[in-house]
């Protein structure tokens, strides 16, 4: 079984080849915007190396610390704020290659993990995109809707689909 890891500034061009398989090009982040994420929160970035294609990465997830009800602009960097109450997960993909592993299950399982030893985070939020709202669905996110017009246009840069959602601890 691949083991999860840190991501490290070392596995931005794997990544930036994983995000190009698994997105459209109007979702695909430059890699200084991923550089700078991993200095703001290097401790909620993890991935999987692609067993079978060295070099490569099977799957990734990028957060950080947040609060309910707010968005990371597209293309934008993390915003630390003072008392988290949540963990935001911003960027989770899995290598075309790799799917059917549960890998995305697992980075955010450890995610949840993660959060709640270093942070006290049992809460979770993310915007779900390109037609991923019935897995996060699965794993216990509910929707949320947002009224504040700020948090509207964030959201919708992120397309006409996309959906501001929160799981709660269970």
């Amino acid at each position: 079984m691949s083991t999860i890891r840190q991501l490290t500034a070392a596995d931005l061009p794997a990544l930036l080849r994983t995000q190009a398989a698994c997105y459209g090009a109007g979702f695909n982040e430059p890699e200084a915007v991923f550089a700078q994420r991993l200095q703001q929160s290097p401790q909620s970035a993890w991935c999987v190396d692609d067993a079978a294609r060295p070099g490569e990465l099977a799957a990734y997830l990028l957060g950080y610390p947040s609060r309910i009800g707010q968005i990371t602009a597209l293309h934008g960097s993390f915003e630390p704020v003072a008392q988290p109450d949540c963990l935001y997960l911003h960027d989770l993909a899995v290598s075309p290659t790799c799917q059917g592993q549960a890998l995305g299950l697992r980075l955010v399982q450890h995610a949840w993990g993660q959060a709640t030893q270093l942070w006290g985070l049992r809460r979770s939020a993310l915007v779900a995109v390109q037609g991923s709202l019935p897995f996060w669905q699965r794993l216990g996110y509910e929707v949320l809707e947002l009224r504040e017009p700020e948090h509207l246009s964030l959201l919708a840069a992120y397309g006409a689909e996309a959906r501001y959602c929160v799981r709660q601890p269970a």
